[in-house]
């Protein structure tokens, strides 16, 4: 990823919009299978529920300067997400589109990403090591802000999912379970990373065709 970021038309947000959609559509069952273990197993529907929901909004979505169509996707997932997935994903995109600027950088766009992780952890009551989605943020906020590659960026938030497994969860549904919820991954932490990566993908895509 470039020092300047790229800057998106409406047309670039509507592809990665389905892009991302795409992604969740494809892993929804994979996503509620690892929810079935330790949660209420509807992870994978619900996201593809608040994704599909945006696509089908993606024309006013993406009349919207960037920040605000961030937001507005957050939006969305906060009102089509059920359990705490909707106002997890949306804080996060929601204080995304907020911290940014219409035109940003590199260490701007890290910084919000940071804002986003913070509000995230705020809603939830959270903290890294405690088996959610900010055991795959926090890693990706940092890789941001270190000026690694799309590609490193990628190996960061494959490697963090990972590492969700052999935690025991200490917030949210799974953490009713004890030690049984060791040797799972989180669902949450497993759409960061898919996420990340389409993005990612898409990303350096772009940059390379410029």
């Amino acid at each position: 990823m470039s020092e300047t970021m790229t800057r998106l038309t409406s047309e670039d947000m509507k592809a990665l919009i389905g892009a991302m959609q795409t992604v969740i559509a494809e892993n929804a069952g994979r996503l509620t299978e690892l929810d079935q273990a330790i949660g209420d197993g509807d992870h994978g529907i619900n996201m593809k529920r608040g994704f599909d929901a945006i696509a089908a909004d993606a024309d006013v979505i993406c009349a919207k300067p960037l920040p605000q169509a961030i937001s507005a996707a957050g939006m969305k997932l906060v009102m089509s997400v059920g359990g705490a997935s909707g106002p997890l994903f949306g804080t996060l995109f929601m204080t995304l589109g907020k911290s940014l600027p219409e035109d940003f950088d590199r260490n701007q766009f890290a910084d919000a990403f940071a804002k986003a992780v913070a509000a995230v952890a705020a809603r939830g009551k959270s903290e890294a090591g405690q088996k959610t989605m900010l055991d795959v943020l926090y890693p990706v906020g940092e890789a941001l802000a270190s000026g690694k590659s799309a590609e490193e960026i990628v190996a960061v938030a494959s490697d963090a999912a990972d590492a969700t497994i052999p935690m025991e969860a200490k917030r949210g549904r799974a953490s009713f379970l004890g030690e049984r919820s060791i040797g799972h991954m989180d669902p949450g932490s497993c759409s960061c990373k898919l996420l990340v990566e389409t993005v990612a993908a898409w990303i350096s895509e772009k940059e390379q065709a410029a």
